[in-house]
């Protein structure tokens, strides 16, 4: 029989979930858990974090010294999904604000911005801290393994323990108990994004990363790709992107990249692998 191993905890404002498979290290579950809540303790924006000093430190502009390892990593991680992305992904844009450029030297840790600028992680850092996870599993030896943190994000470490693929189903989420899409993963991480339920009380509206503009009508993307945090930029950026922008990442990037529309309860794709979009 195979062992299995579970570890379950709250941490990124979701419940997240650990599994592991196979013999590994006693400390290796306690070792991944660390790496999640190192995250979150670096890029909260809830409660005192090194976050919350940088936006205090940035909030009239000018420069700033990054001390955080943790959140160093999550901003070079950052410039490079902007510029991937075409900044349709960018943690720093504001409903009805100005865009503000900055500019980092991660080699020194240092940051400038012409302006007023405020980092919020929330549509990356869930990848990011499983990323950071699965990296410490895998020292540990680990070679089979699920992550997951809320129902939009989540990470394999090798194959199921049967030697197959993961299984992964995709919620509709106009028809219960069906599937938008379902997807066979192996090392890989898959990310959810959606504008459907946009208006629920509580949630910050979606916009776009290069104007600010919010994007509300009922919408679902997916992206599939080796990385947790690139994973969830190209979802949220696929979420907000134009019928010609979309196919310009189905083209460019290797990732499994899948997107609907919802007329009723009906799904329409608008972008998948090798096939271009149809207008939105």
């Amino acid at each position: 029989m195979i062992e299995a191993h579970v570890e379950r905890f709250m941490a990124m404002g979701t419940r997240v979930e650990l599994h592991v498979f196979g013999a590994c290290d006693p400390q290796a579950l306690l070792l991944g858990r660390r790496a999640i809540e190192q995250v979150d303790d670096a890029l909260t924006i809830h409660r005192p974090s090194p976050t919350v000093s940088l936006n205090e430190a940035l909030a009239a502009g000018g420069a700033a010294t990054i001390d955080d390892p943790t959140l160093l990593a999550a901003l070079i991680e950052t410039r490079a999904m902007m510029t991937l992305t075409e900044g349709l992904f960018d943690p720093t844009v504001r409903q009805g604000a100005p865009r503000r450029a900055w500019e980092l030297d991660g080699a020194r840790g240092r940051i400038a911005a012409d302006g007023p600028l405020a980092f919020d992680f929330g549509g990356m850092g869930k990848g990011f801290a499983l990323d950071c996870a699965a990296a410490a599993l895998r020292e540990t030896g680990v070679q089979s393994g699920l992550l997951s943190a809320g129902e939009s994000s989540i990470l394999t470490i090798g194959r199921h323990p049967t030697g197959e693929p993961w299984p992964i189903g995709v919620p509709h989420p106009f028809a219960p108990g069906e599937f938008l899409a379902e997807f066979d993963l192996a090392d890989e991480a898959l990310s959810v994004s959606s504008t459907v339920d946009a208006s629920a009380p509580g949630r910050q509206p979606t916009l776009r990363g290069d104007d600010g503009s919010p994007v509300s009508a009922p919408c679902t993307a997916i992206a599939i790709s080796a990385r947790g945090s690139l994973a969830e930029a190209l979802s949220t950026a696929l979420m907000v992107a134009s019928p010609g922008e979309r196919a310009r990442f189905a083209d460019r990037d290797p990732s499994r990249l899948l997107c609907f529309r919802f007329d009723g309860c009906d799904a329409i794709s608008l972008v998948q692998p090798g096939v271009r979009t149809c207008d939105a």
